[in-house]
């Protein structure tokens, strides 16, 4: 019998490296993560022409170096990990290294590789190993294709540099940003300690390392300390900016159930982003956005070095956001905190993807994320507890104080003489007639906003839900583009061009659906104040853009010269934009059709201190029902609707202190929205 092996195209390498790992910053970060294996203290990674093809990279570590031994049957090696799990490297770290796709990657992303190292243990000596991809493409089989190392006499200091040579992308400015971002946060940049430095050699680097290293931990109001040994029950601290211990939760105080997972630390900085919380700090409130735009969510450290994507823009991994929308009080979000989970993991039990896109999401991982989200649920639990206990005693202190009110104003009643007491009970007795009318037409309004709440938070929940396959699709869409173009050349367009874009636009209308109410409940949005108004019309007019694209609705923006600003809240010019917006297209999709082309417009004019606002559209207008009654819940001219939208538009403008008017068959044909709103004197 005729022994036979397994053999492997070429095409292979193109499939487990560029495909693989679709963004050229992952492969880079794991030559970095190479360098941390090899005990290198400094890591610098420097891009030349790389707006254009044909640029290079150069990736230079002052590590141990490797022989050749350790070059033919680690670095050349694919597939597997030629580290121990558990094995320590000489400099005592735990190694992170694993499988050579993520190497793989970034060699392949030009048409060749150099490698030069010097081994410590062979001072005076370094070897060189170049790969022509080229040579590749035309082999049979991977294996076919000989390299040759090559032994040269040097005088310089242990370490390894990797040149990849005439590169077959671009890296944009997004890219750079992304790469130095990675670089920045993947040695733990909280508190220096891992004893590794990455850096790029570009100038994106230096604006966010300047912004990473500014370090606001100390303007954090609140500090959670969450710890898990490997017995699996959990501790957990909180601190005050003070640094005082405000509250303790051990024992099963967090989880009845243990922990099945191995042991780790989880640490979150919360910040309270007001600007009166900032009134009398050294930092202001901007910065802290800034800083915390580069380094907010939650990221996780395994075995010293951060692991991508969480804590990436997107990778809202212990599901924060969804979260906060659910109950908006006093949750951490991605955006007001910043956080990191340190996992040792001598024993190597958390997987990484083969992509290198995470962990592989097992047992020990999931309950790894159930650790860090039930201290997040205890944190929050005990703010609110302390809110409500704050709110018994306000209302205890009130209704204590209209007993004595009441009790007094009757005392005063009867100590009035007899020809009046009988005129003023009378008032007194309307007074709180109307009183009761208005209580109980408050608490109907509330029954109405708890409702429009309730529904609110649930499309939240789905939409949240939504932006995870979103995101997938368009990555694959992306994937398959590229795949597209580069096997049908000029043939593209013909055989896949229009499916793909109509994915596109598919994919970006789905991700709308998960932004759009993440966006709307934001609390800072709730907050009293001046008002952009020209700024809230143009970020309604692009978180609908997807939207109106899809529907074939053209939108107009005719601004005002100057530049208005109404006192209120973002969230209530939100809500009648929002949903003068929906209601259009509603209009001019469920509507009766109409020959006109779908338009809309939104113009604004200053006049003698109001701002006048008008939305209007070309659809079918208002049918089947009188202007009057376009307002009341309930009523609505769309077959299934719930009447709520206009409901919402009257009440948000009584609020910001300004009038609505309606009228059919417009300057465009449809409905007009005419709103009068008082301007926001400069001084207040």
């Amino acid at each position: 019998m005729t022994a036979e092996h397994l053999r492997f195209s070429p095409d292979i390498l193109r499939r487990l490296g560029e495909e693989l790992i679709p963004h050229a910053d992952q492969g880079i970060v794991e030559l970095v993560r190479n360098a941390y294996d090899a005990d290198a203290t400094h890591c610098q990674v420097e891009l030349a022409a790389i707006e254009e093809r044909g640029g290079a990279i150069l990736v230079s570590d002052d590590g141990c170096g490797m022989s050749l031994a350790s070059i033919r049957s680690g670095w050349l090696v694919l597939g597997r990990s030629g580290k121990g799990a558990s094995r320590r490297t000489p400099g005592g770290r735990l190694p992170v290294g694993e499988k050579g796709l993520g190497r793989l990657a970034a060699l392949r992303l030009g048409t060749e590789a150099r490698l030069i190292t010097r081994p410590a243990a062979e001072p005076g000596k370094e070897y060189h190993l170049t790969i022509d991809w080229s040579r590749y493409d035309g082999a049979e089989m991977v294996e076919s294709v000989g390299l040759a190392v090559e032994e040269r006499a040097t005088c310089k200091q242990p370490g390894t540099t990797i040149e990849i040579r005439n590169l077959q992308v671009r890296l944009a400015r997004r890219d750079v940003q992304r790469l130095a971002r990675a670089l920045l946060l993947l040695a733990d940049p909280f508190e220096h300690g891992s004893g590794f430095w990455a850096e790029l050699v570009a100038p994106e680097y230096r604006d966010l390392e300047a912004r990473v290293r500014a370090a606001y931990f100390d303007e954090a109001e609140y500090r959670l300390i969450a710890t898990l040994p490997g017995d699996g029950t959990a501790h957990a601290q909180v601190f005050d900016r003070s640094g005082a211990l405000c509250w303790e939760a051990a024992g099963h105080t967090l989880s009845k159930e243990p922990y099945r997972t191995i042991a780790a630390t989880f640490e979150l900085w919360m910040f309270i982003l007001e600007g009166a919380a900032f009134a009398a700090r050294s930092a202001t409130l901007g910065e802290v956005r800034e800083w915390l735009e580069v380094v907010g969510g939650v990221h996780i450290y395994h075995r010293g070095l951060r692991v991508y994507p969480y804590g990436d823009p997107g990778s809202d991994w212990l599901d924060m956001n969804l979260a906060r929308a659910r109950s908006p009080e006093f949750r951490p979000s991605t955006n007001n905190s910043i956080g990191r989970v340190l996992v040792p993991d001598p024993e190597d039990r958390l997987r990484e993807k083969t992509d290198r896109t995470g962990f592989i999401e097992d047992d020990s991982f999931a309950e790894l994320r159930r650790f860090a989200q039930d201290a997040l649920n205890w944190l929050t639990g005990e703010r609110v507890r302390i809110r409500d206990e704050r709110r018994r005693q306000q209302r205890a202190a009130a209704t204590v104080g209209i007993s004595s009110a009441q009790a007094s104003l009757a005392q005063a009643v009867q100590g009035l003489p007899a020809e009046s007491r009988s005129t003023v009970s009378q008032a007194v007795r309307q007074l709180e007639s109307a009183h009761a009318e208005e209580t109980k037409t408050l608490r109907e309004d509330i029954q109405l906003y708890r409702t429009l709440a309730t529904v609110g938070t649930t499309a939240a929940t789905f939409a949240h839900e939504t932006a995870k396959p979103a995101t997938e699709v368009g990555q694959m869409i992306n994937l398959i583009e590229q795949r597209g173009r580069r096997e049908f050349g000029d043939r593209y367009e013909e055989v896949l061009g229009q499916p793909v874009r109509v994915v596109k636009l598919a994919a970006a209308v789905l991700g709308s659906f998960a932004a759009l109410p993440l966006k709307l409940l934001g609390r800072e949005k709730r907050r009293s104040g001046r008002v952009d108004v020209h700024q809230t019309i143009a970020a309604v007019s692009e978180l609908f853009g997807s939207f109106l694209l899809d529907a074939k609705i053209s939108m107009e923006l005719q601004l005002d010269a100057e530049d208005p600003r109404i006192r209120g809240s973002i969230a209530a010019l939100e809500a009648v934009l929002a949903n003068l917006v929906t209601n259009a297209v509603n209009a001019f999709v469920h509507g009766p059709p109409t020959a006109r082309p779908r338009r809309m417009l939104i113009r604004t004019a200053t006049d003698e201190g109001y701002l006048r606002l008008d939305v209007l559209d070309s659809g079918p207008g208002i049918a089947g029902l009188d202007v009057e009654e376009i307002w009341l819940p309930g009523r609505s001219t769309m077959p299934g609707g719930t009447g709520l939208g206009l409901t919402i538009v009257r009440d948000s403008m009584a609020d910001l202190g300004g009038s609505i008017a309606v009228t059919s068959g417009g300057e465009l044909g449809g409905a007009v929205f005419s709103m009068s709103l008082p301007l926001a004197r400069a001084n207040r």
